[in-house]
């Protein structure tokens, strides 16, 4: 069982950073693949990231080149390091983990509960 608990969210003018953490307890992170999803209000759950337990990485197009993301297996966190954030940006960031090979919302075997990233015009 494991346990995703983010962190970092707020409230950031358009043009700016911030960065999100994912701590995971529990047995079986170390093991998994790590994503990042997105849900903006009104609209569904979108895929923003994944990296694997030995560090490659997958990012969206809609963020490529402004979003990274990065792990500590030793730590059990996860990191979305997020700059140059735009108003659409603006979504609760969840954090997921996965021993599934595919990356739907449906694959994700552990959620965290969220964090609001709110980025102003």
């Amino acid at each position: 069982q494991v346990h995703l608990v983010e962190s970092g969210g707020g409230l950031v003018q358009a043009g700016g950073s911030l960065s999100l953490s994912c701590a995971a307890s529990g047995s079986g992170f170390s093991i998994s693949t790590m994503d990042w999803f997105r849900q903006a209000p009104g609209k569904q759950r979108e895929w923003v990231a994944d990296i694997s337990r030995g560090g490659r990485t997958n990012v969206a197009d809609s963020v490529k080149g402004r979003f990274t993301i990065s792990r500590d297996n030793a730590k059990n966190m996860g990191f979305l390091q997020m700059i140059s954030l735009k108003p659409e940006d603006t979504a609760v960031y969840y954090c997921a983990a996965r021993d599934s090979k595919r990356v739907t919302i449906y694959d994700m075997d552990y959620w965290g509960e969220g964090t609001l990233v709110t980025v102003s015009s």
